[in-house]
């Protein structure tokens, strides 16, 4: 399967879904902090969820639980910068289990993954969108319910566009 993003309009199959990005809109050089989700072809990797919050999730992609430890690292200085993590933990690091929905269901987009670049952007992820559909930090973002329904179709090889 393949999603494009485009003009906050998720796209797959015959589905469209608005969606938000980040404050600053798209960027092809997309630096740490600065507000925009980076343009290009990704993949999507893995999955995280709340299990307190989302009782049943189905999706053909590697899925594991989100607790009360889990982070992912947004320091550049950190050797496990835009890595899953642990708390407590030295280096700054980016909550997932927060007390809004943001992070119940979250896909990892494989932007500077394979191979790390410092400073190039962390934690860009495929999320729950804010009730009143407020730009992330660079995260693409959609509707819980649209974001379940997605997650069904996603898998080992759906890829993700986001384009300008």
């Amino acid at each position: 399967m393949h999603i494009v993003i485009k003009n906050n309009i998720l796209t797959y199959d015959n589905n469209s879904i608005p969606c938000v990005i980040g404050r600053n809109g798209c960027a092809l050089e997309k630096k740490e902090g600065d507000g925009c989700t980076p343009v290009g072809k990704f993949n999507i990797i893995k999955g995280y969820y709340r299990s307190d919050k989302v009782k049943t999730l189905f999706t053909k992609i590697e899925l594991s639980k989100i607790n009360r430890n889990s982070g992912w690292c947004d320091d550049p200085n950190c050797s496990l910068y835009n890595q899953y993590i642990n708390f407590p933990f030295d280096f700054s690091a980016e909550n997932l289990y927060r007390n809004d929905d943001l992070y119940d269901i979250l896909f990892v987009i494989d932007y500077n993954i394979n191979p790390v670049e410092i400073n190039k952007g962390s934690a860009i992820f495929l999320h729950v969108a804010h009730k009143d559909f407020s730009p992330t930090e660079g995260c693409i973002a959609i509707e819980k319910e649209k974001l379940i329904e997605l997650s069904r179709v996603i898998d080992k090889h759906t890829t993700i566009t986001i384009k300008i």
